[in-house]
Protein backbone atom coordinates (compact mmCIF):
# COMPACT_ATOMS: atom_id res chain seq x y z
CA UNK A 1 0.00 0.00 0.00
CA UNK A 2 3.00 2.77 0.91
CA UNK A 3 4.47 1.54 -2.27
CA UNK A 4 1.53 2.35 -4.43
CA UNK A 5 1.49 6.08 -2.60
CA UNK A 6 4.69 6.33 -3.02
CA UNK A 7 4.17 5.48 -6.84
CA UNK A 8 1.11 7.95 -6.59
CA UNK A 9 3.15 10.70 -5.52
CA UNK A 10 6.06 10.70 -7.62
CA UNK A 11 3.65 10.84 -10.32
CA UNK A 12 1.75 13.84 -9.23
CA UNK A 13 4.89 15.52 -8.57
CA UNK A 14 6.19 15.10 -11.63
CA UNK A 15 2.83 16.44 -13.59
CA UNK A 16 3.45 18.84 -11.77
CA UNK A 17 6.65 19.50 -13.07
CA UNK A 18 6.35 19.22 -16.19
CA UNK A 19 2.98 21.78 -15.93
CA UNK A 20 5.54 24.06 -14.33
CA UNK A 21 7.94 23.87 -17.34
CA UNK A 22 5.87 23.48 -20.17
CA UNK A 23 3.16 26.11 -19.33
CA UNK A 24 5.49 29.36 -20.33
CA UNK A 25 6.33 27.36 -23.14
CA UNK A 26 2.84 27.34 -24.58
CA UNK A 27 2.10 30.46 -23.52
CA UNK A 28 4.31 32.19 -25.60
CA UNK A 29 3.34 29.62 -28.55
CA UNK A 30 -0.08 30.76 -28.56
CA UNK A 31 1.05 34.63 -28.04
CA UNK A 32 2.93 33.92 -31.38
CA UNK A 33 -0.26 33.47 -33.09
CA UNK A 34 -2.56 35.77 -31.30
CA UNK A 35 -4.16 38.87 -32.52
CA UNK A 36 -5.04 40.42 -29.10
CA UNK A 37 -4.70 38.90 -25.57
CA UNK A 38 -5.22 41.37 -22.70
CA UNK A 39 -8.12 40.62 -20.52
CA UNK A 40 -9.06 36.80 -21.74
CA UNK A 41 -8.03 33.94 -20.07
CA UNK A 42 -6.93 32.94 -24.63
CA UNK A 43 -6.32 35.29 -26.84
CA UNK A 44 -9.41 36.78 -28.71
CA UNK A 45 -7.96 35.90 -31.83
CA UNK A 46 -5.57 34.06 -34.33
CA UNK A 47 -3.35 35.01 -37.03
CA UNK A 48 -0.13 34.11 -38.64
CA UNK A 49 0.99 37.86 -38.88
CA UNK A 50 4.02 37.53 -37.03
CA UNK A 51 5.39 33.89 -37.85
CA UNK A 52 4.62 35.20 -41.59
CA UNK A 53 6.55 38.74 -41.02
CA UNK A 54 9.51 36.44 -39.54
CA UNK A 55 10.19 34.45 -42.63
CA UNK A 56 9.97 37.13 -44.73
CA UNK A 57 12.52 38.73 -43.02
CA UNK A 58 16.23 37.64 -44.61
CA UNK A 59 17.93 38.70 -41.35
CA UNK A 60 16.20 36.38 -39.44
CA UNK A 61 17.00 33.27 -41.75
CA UNK A 62 20.59 34.76 -41.70
CA UNK A 63 21.01 34.72 -38.07
CA UNK A 64 19.20 31.30 -38.01
CA UNK A 65 22.21 30.09 -40.35
CA UNK A 66 24.93 31.73 -38.41
CA UNK A 67 23.95 30.46 -35.27
CA UNK A 68 23.70 27.09 -36.48
CA UNK A 69 27.08 26.84 -38.85
CA UNK A 70 28.98 28.79 -35.52
CA UNK A 71 27.59 26.10 -33.24
CA UNK A 72 28.49 23.24 -35.12
CA UNK A 73 32.11 24.07 -35.81
CA UNK A 74 33.48 24.76 -32.10
CA UNK A 75 31.21 22.03 -30.89
CA UNK A 76 32.88 19.74 -33.49
CA UNK A 77 36.29 21.10 -32.68
CA UNK A 78 35.93 20.72 -29.05
CA UNK A 79 34.72 17.12 -29.69
CA UNK A 80 37.66 16.32 -31.96
CA UNK A 81 40.20 18.09 -29.33
CA UNK A 82 38.26 16.90 -26.18
CA UNK A 83 37.73 13.23 -26.82
CA UNK A 84 41.29 11.95 -27.39
CA UNK A 85 42.92 14.74 -24.83
CA UNK A 86 40.29 13.63 -21.83
CA UNK A 87 40.76 9.96 -22.71
CA UNK A 88 44.27 10.05 -22.53
CA UNK A 89 44.42 12.05 -19.36
CA UNK A 90 41.71 9.32 -18.17
CA UNK A 91 43.71 6.17 -18.59
CA UNK A 92 47.09 7.15 -19.02
CA UNK A 93 47.65 10.19 -17.34
CA UNK A 94 45.06 10.58 -14.46
CA UNK A 95 47.56 12.30 -12.04
CA UNK A 96 46.62 15.15 -14.32
CA UNK A 97 43.20 15.22 -14.11
CA UNK A 98 43.18 17.73 -10.73
CA UNK A 99 44.78 19.95 -13.41
CA UNK A 100 42.71 19.86 -15.87
CA UNK A 101 39.61 19.97 -13.75
CA UNK A 102 41.15 23.17 -12.77
CA UNK A 103 41.18 24.36 -15.74
CA UNK A 104 38.13 23.37 -17.61
CA UNK A 105 35.83 24.62 -14.47
CA UNK A 106 37.62 28.45 -15.38
CA UNK A 107 34.64 29.78 -17.56
CA UNK A 108 32.48 28.79 -14.73
CA UNK A 109 34.70 31.38 -12.27
CA UNK A 110 35.09 33.86 -15.27
CA UNK A 111 31.56 36.03 -15.76
CA UNK A 112 31.08 36.34 -19.45
CA UNK A 113 31.70 39.91 -19.59
CA UNK A 114 34.47 39.86 -17.86
CA UNK A 115 35.99 37.17 -20.90
CA UNK A 116 34.62 39.38 -23.18
CA UNK A 117 36.71 42.60 -22.33
CA UNK A 118 39.88 39.94 -21.77
CA UNK A 119 39.35 38.50 -25.37
CA UNK A 120 38.59 41.92 -26.83
CA UNK A 121 41.64 43.84 -25.39
CA UNK A 122 43.81 40.90 -25.95
CA UNK A 123 42.91 39.54 -29.79
CA UNK A 124 42.12 43.40 -31.34
CA UNK A 125 45.58 44.52 -31.95
CA UNK A 126 48.53 42.99 -33.15
CA UNK A 127 49.53 40.22 -33.66
CA UNK A 128 46.07 38.47 -34.15
CA UNK A 129 43.75 41.88 -34.81
CA UNK A 130 40.57 39.28 -34.71
CA UNK A 131 38.22 41.16 -33.08
CA UNK A 132 34.70 41.17 -34.68
CA UNK A 133 35.48 38.44 -36.44
CA UNK A 134 33.74 34.78 -36.56
CA UNK A 135 37.43 33.16 -35.25
CA UNK A 136 37.51 35.16 -32.07
CA UNK A 137 33.57 34.09 -31.54
CA UNK A 138 34.68 29.99 -32.26
CA UNK A 139 37.42 29.91 -30.02
CA UNK A 140 35.34 31.68 -27.41
CA UNK A 141 32.50 29.32 -27.46
CA UNK A 142 35.36 26.43 -27.35
CA UNK A 143 36.25 27.88 -23.88
CA UNK A 144 32.63 27.90 -22.98
CA UNK A 145 31.76 24.61 -23.64
CA UNK A 146 34.72 22.73 -22.19
CA UNK A 147 33.45 22.18 -18.86
CA UNK A 148 30.67 20.23 -20.50
CA UNK A 149 32.54 18.71 -22.76
CA UNK A 150 35.06 17.45 -20.59
CA UNK A 151 32.43 16.16 -17.87
CA UNK A 152 30.49 14.42 -20.16
CA UNK A 153 33.33 12.28 -21.59
CA UNK A 154 35.17 11.94 -18.61
CA UNK A 155 31.59 10.83 -17.00
CA UNK A 156 31.43 7.81 -20.24
CA UNK A 157 34.93 6.58 -19.47
CA UNK A 158 34.68 6.29 -15.92
CA UNK A 159 30.93 4.60 -16.61
CA UNK A 160 32.55 2.04 -19.03
CA UNK A 161 35.58 1.38 -16.85
CA UNK A 162 37.55 2.29 -19.59
CA UNK A 163 40.99 1.02 -18.30
CA UNK A 164 40.09 -2.25 -17.59
CA UNK A 165 38.47 -2.83 -21.29
CA UNK A 166 41.12 -1.24 -22.95
CA UNK A 167 43.66 -3.31 -21.01
CA UNK A 168 41.44 -6.52 -21.97
CA UNK A 169 41.47 -5.83 -25.28
CA UNK A 170 45.25 -5.22 -25.00
CA UNK A 171 45.54 -8.56 -23.61
CA UNK A 172 43.55 -10.06 -26.59
CA UNK A 173 46.21 -8.51 -28.95
CA UNK A 174 44.21 -5.67 -30.43
CA UNK A 175 45.87 -2.25 -30.61
CA UNK A 176 45.70 0.95 -28.87
CA UNK A 177 44.09 2.87 -31.73
CA UNK A 178 41.53 -0.29 -32.51
CA UNK A 179 40.44 -1.43 -29.49
CA UNK A 180 39.81 2.50 -28.53
CA UNK A 181 37.81 2.73 -32.13
CA UNK A 182 36.11 -0.58 -31.53
CA UNK A 183 35.21 -0.98 -28.13
CA UNK A 184 35.77 1.90 -26.12
CA UNK A 185 34.01 4.53 -28.38
CA UNK A 186 30.74 2.61 -28.95
CA UNK A 187 30.34 2.50 -25.48
CA UNK A 188 30.87 5.71 -24.74
CA UNK A 189 29.45 7.58 -27.50
CA UNK A 190 25.49 7.70 -25.99
CA UNK A 191 27.50 10.28 -23.12
CA UNK A 192 29.17 12.10 -25.66
CA UNK A 193 26.68 12.65 -27.99
CA UNK A 194 24.82 14.25 -24.57
CA UNK A 195 27.75 16.30 -23.98
CA UNK A 196 27.45 17.08 -28.16
CA UNK A 197 24.03 18.13 -27.39
CA UNK A 198 23.92 20.04 -24.45
CA UNK A 199 26.93 22.07 -25.83
CA UNK A 200 25.30 22.99 -28.73
CA UNK A 201 22.44 24.31 -26.82
CA UNK A 202 24.43 26.69 -24.77
CA UNK A 203 26.32 27.52 -27.21
CA UNK A 204 23.22 28.56 -29.52
CA UNK A 205 21.75 30.42 -26.39
CA UNK A 206 24.61 31.98 -25.80
CA UNK A 207 23.93 36.17 -26.19
CA UNK A 208 26.27 38.21 -23.40
CA UNK A 209 29.45 36.69 -25.26
CA UNK A 210 28.40 37.02 -28.48
CA UNK A 211 26.60 40.40 -28.53
CA UNK A 212 29.72 41.38 -26.81
CA UNK A 213 32.45 40.01 -29.31
CA UNK A 214 30.90 40.15 -32.32
CA UNK A 215 27.49 41.77 -31.66
CA UNK A 216 28.04 44.66 -34.39
CA UNK A 217 29.57 42.52 -37.26
CA UNK A 218 28.03 38.83 -36.81
CA UNK A 219 24.16 38.59 -36.09
CA UNK A 220 23.14 35.63 -34.67
CA UNK A 221 19.98 34.43 -33.81
CA UNK A 222 20.06 35.73 -29.94
CA UNK A 223 21.60 38.74 -31.13
CA UNK A 224 18.79 39.52 -33.90
CA UNK A 225 15.90 38.52 -30.91
CA UNK A 226 17.53 41.03 -28.26
CA UNK A 227 17.31 43.37 -31.33
CA UNK A 228 13.65 42.73 -32.42
CA UNK A 229 12.21 41.92 -29.07
CA UNK A 230 11.21 45.82 -28.07
CA UNK A 231 9.04 46.14 -31.90
CA UNK A 232 6.67 43.46 -30.76
CA UNK A 233 5.98 40.85 -28.66
CA UNK A 234 3.93 38.58 -30.69
CA UNK A 235 7.05 39.14 -32.62
CA UNK A 236 9.26 38.03 -30.68
CA UNK A 237 7.29 34.96 -29.27
CA UNK A 238 7.17 33.40 -32.47
CA UNK A 239 10.85 34.09 -32.67
CA UNK A 240 11.36 32.28 -29.36
CA UNK A 241 9.35 29.38 -30.87
CA UNK A 242 11.33 28.76 -34.07
CA UNK A 243 14.12 28.78 -31.73
CA UNK A 244 12.63 26.40 -29.20
CA UNK A 245 11.57 24.01 -32.84
CA UNK A 246 14.71 24.37 -34.52
CA UNK A 247 16.82 23.05 -31.37
CA UNK A 248 14.25 20.33 -30.92
CA UNK A 249 14.48 19.39 -34.30
CA UNK A 250 18.56 19.87 -34.33
CA UNK A 251 19.00 17.52 -31.22
CA UNK A 252 16.77 14.78 -33.28
CA UNK A 253 18.92 14.76 -36.11
CA UNK A 254 22.31 14.85 -33.52
CA UNK A 255 20.36 11.98 -31.73
CA UNK A 256 19.34 9.86 -34.72
CA UNK A 257 22.53 9.94 -36.19
CA UNK A 258 24.38 9.02 -32.91
CA UNK A 259 22.55 6.17 -32.95
CA UNK A 260 23.21 5.28 -36.53
CA UNK A 261 27.39 6.24 -35.87
CA UNK A 262 26.95 3.83 -32.72
CA UNK A 263 25.76 1.34 -34.70
CA UNK A 264 28.24 1.21 -37.42
CA UNK A 265 31.35 1.40 -35.30
CA UNK A 266 30.17 -1.56 -33.18
CA UNK A 267 29.32 -3.72 -36.47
Amino acid sequence: METRQAGWTHRVLMLLLMVYLLLPLLATFLYAFATEWQTTVLPQGWTLEWVGSMFEDIRFVEALWTSLYLCLISVALSLVVMLPAVFVITVYLPRWETLMKGLVVLPYAVPGVVAAVGLIRTYSSQPFDLAGTAYLLIGAYFVVILPYMYQGIRNSLLTVSAVELLNAAELLGARRVRAFVTIILPNIWPGVMVSTLLSFSVLFGEFVLTNMLVGGHIQTIQVYLYRRVGESGHLASAIAITYFLFILAISMVLMKLGKKMSGEVRG
